[in-house]
Parts: C-alpha cells; sequence; structure tokens
C-alpha cells in the first residue's frame, strides 16, 4: 500500500487556503496517531492544503495498528494524503511503538528540520508539529529544550515566545497564556527573569492580541513572582525592585492596552477558571484577553487542568504560524489506538484560522482586500 510523494513545491489550489506542514513527531508516540485520526476527524481538504512530514511506512504502520484496535471506525485513505516523503537519518526497521531511541529522535528531528526548510522557503503557511521526545533528541546529538527553539533557530529569530490557547467547551471563552520563561529549573526563574525579557514577552503577547486575534485594545493580566505579588517586599524584592516599575514603563508604552499586574499568582487564575467552567456568567466579559505567567508552572498547572485535551501550543515571533498539541509524545499508550486527538484537531483549527487572518492582514495592506 504505498503512500504518494508530493514533488516540487505545494500548489495552492486557491487563493486563500492555508497551506500547513504537519511534521508526524516521533514514530514511537502518538504523533502518527493523533495525526491520522484528526485528518480522519473534519473535513480539512474544505479549509486548507496539508501536507505530512515523515515516512510512508510509518504511517502504514500506525494505520494498520489503528484497524487492529479500532477496526470498524472509518480512518483516513492514505492513497488520499499527501506526504513529503522525508528519509530519515537511521533505520526505523526495529522501531516498536512506545519504545524511543536515538533513531526515533533522528527520525523526529529531520521531519521538522525539513518541514522548516520548506516553509521558510515560502512552500507552506504554517507548521503544526506532533509531539517529540526531548530526551530521544539528546540520544540521536540534537541538544534543544524543545521544538519552539528548533523553529526560532531555523526562522532566523530571536525574538519568540511560548503560549497556549485553548476555548472552553462550556462558555465558547478563549484563554490565552504567555510564558515569559519555559524550560528551566525553578531555582534559575528569577535571574532568568528581567525588565529586558519581560519587555519582549509582553510586546508579542500585545503583537499577537491585536493582529491575530483581532484586539486592537487588549487587557493584559501580570503575573507576580512571588507568593502575594511579595506583599512589598516581605515575601520577596522582585515585585518592588523592578517589575512594579517596569509595569509602570510598559503602561507608558502601551497607551491602548490595560496592563493589570503583578496580580498575585494564587488568585490570577480564579477569574479564568470561572469564565472557562461558566460558574459565573460575566467572567468572561470581565477577564482579561491575555496572561503572562513569569515561569512553566505558574501559566501550564492552570491551562492543563482547564484544557488538556484541548490546548494548543503556538510560537510567536516567528514569520509563519506554528501550532503544536499541548501533550507529548505519551509512549505508554503508543501503538494501543487509544490516544485522545482532541489537542491536535484543535492545533490545525487554529493553525488555519491564524495563517487566513496573517493572509487577509497582508492582502489588506497591499490594497488588495
Amino acid at each position: 500500500m504505498a503512500l504518494p510523494s508530493t514533488t516540487g513545491s505545494p500548489q495552492r489550489s486557491a487563493p486563500h487556503r492555508p497551506r500547513l506542514a504537519i511534521p508526524v513527531g516521533d514514530p514511537a508516540g502518538i504523533g502518527p496517531e493523533v495525526v491520522l485520526k484528526a485528518l480522519g476527524a473534519m473535513p480539512w481538504a474544505d479549509q486548507a492544503d496539508i501536507v505530512l512530514f515523515g515516512t510512508a511506512s510509518l504511517l502504514e504502520q500506525t494505520l494498520k495498528s489503528l484497524h487492529l484496535h479500532s477496526g470498524e471506525i472509518s480512518w483516513p485513505q492514505l492513497k488520499d494524503l499527501k506526504l513529503e516523503e522525508v528519509t530519515p537519518p537511521w533505520s526505523l526497521a526495529d522501531m516498536n511503538f512506545g519504545q524511543e531511541s536515538a533513531a526515533t529522535g533522528a527520525a523526529s528531528f529531520a521531519y521538522l528540520q525539513a518541514a522548516i526548510e520548506q516553509t521558510v522557503g515560502g512552500n507552506f503557511d504554517a507548521i503544526v508539529t506532533a509531539p517529540i521526545a526531548k530526551s530521544a533528541w539528546k540520544a540521536a546529538g540534537h541538544i534543544y529544550p524543545g521544538q519552539t527553539e528548533l523553529l526560532a533557530k531555523g526562522a532566523g529569530v530571536e525574538r519568540f515566545g511560548m503560549a497556549f490557547i485553548a476555548v472552553s467547551p462550556h462558555t465558547g471563552w478563549q484563554l490565552r497564556t504567555l510564558l515569559a520563561t519555559t524550560h528551566m529549573p525553578l531555582r534559575q526563574v528569577p535571574d532568568a527573569l528581567t525588565p529586558e525579557v519581560m519587555g519582549t514577552k509582553l510586546s508579542l503577547l500585545v503583537d499577537c492580541l491585536q493582529q491575530d486575534f483581532g484586539i486592537p485594545q487588549p487587557r493584559i493580566a501580570i503575573a507576580g513572582l512571588n507568593p502575594h505579588s511579595g506583599e512589598a517586599g516581605q515575601l520577596g524584592q522582585e515585585e518592588v525592585d523592578w517589575l512594579i516599575p517596569w509595569l509602570h514603563q510598559q503602561r507608558q508604552r502601551y497607551p491602548e492596552v490595560q496592563i493589570d499586574g503583578p496580580i498575585p499568582p494564587d488568585t490570577l487564575w480564579v477569574l479564568p477558571g470561572q469564565a472557562w467552567f461558566g460558574t459565573d456568567a460575566s467572567a468572561p466579559q470581565r477577564a482579561h484577553d491575555g496572561y503572562l505567567a513569569l515561569y512553566h508552572d505558574q501559566g501550564l498547572i492552570p491551562v492543563k487542568l482547564m484544557g488538556f485535551d484541548r490546548a494548543v501550543n503556538t510560537t510567536l515571533g516567528l514569520p509563519f504560524i506554528r501550532t503544536s498539541p499541548d501533550h507529548g509524545t505519551a509512549f505508554d499508550i503508543a501503538g494501543k489506538g487509544i490516544a485522545d486527538p482532541s489537542s491536535m484537531v484543535a492545533a490545525i483549527a487554529l493553525a488555519i484560522q491564524l495563517a487566513s487572518k496573517r493572509h487577509q492582514a497582508s492582502a489588506k495592506s497591499l490594497g488588495r482586500g
């Protein structure tokens, strides 16, 4: 059962159809499974041109596994999918689902690198990345904190940020959270946070809300670092020494933006929680348009508590759209046919939405829209 490979540059079949590249992630993880499930869940062909980056043999193996565990479900036909065949540096002949290795790490790195090269070259508007294992990357000799950093390097940008977007199934309210720092030990966070870093992240969030989400006068909440936001220096000096003065400067820099903070971390997420779960009818209107968390768990514990199966990781600051499911490789369930594709479905949908909006904005700036 052969899977056709694309040759040359993918062709846009309609003027406003976004072109999406989807590297399928670590072959031993749930990436290939959730990609195939997501493509079978929605009529994406009506909305975008989608090309997978991976290997035909891997997708065929994944599909056989899905048929074995859930044979009654109609999965997408491989002949109907577009694939950019990427030959892994090392053979995957001995690959088993659930068992990461240097070979699977090298393969997922190659898939993503090929997608980046073609997207930077203008062939795609967005990349939707499936999960990879950083430990497998490291075993293959690729030392990166994550896919975000490789994307930024490939795009040649130094100003970038990791944001998480999720839409509540209860109220339709949209949670948008940006992390000021990402994958680092907690003891390093206070030293990593500086007015310059915070200024970069805030500018990314303002640009995202105004340009990608069409909110000209956004309301942004900034978290404090210490318990009770330092309580006037009694529980930490960072707020008093530089965070509060920095906030005063940013309010002058962005007069059109409502910037609130530093809000104590233990109360910051009360209103978003009410807006998400619908426990207060007025909460969606009162909640902020964007949230800037200062470190990884401060932002991601509430995101995953509220939207674990539907949150989308998106990289701000790139010249193209990048989205990704907000979950990992889940090696413990890989190959069992039980992975939930909801977050991948949301990632594809958000990539289409944001790429379409950027296209419209670009056409308008050129006087064509």
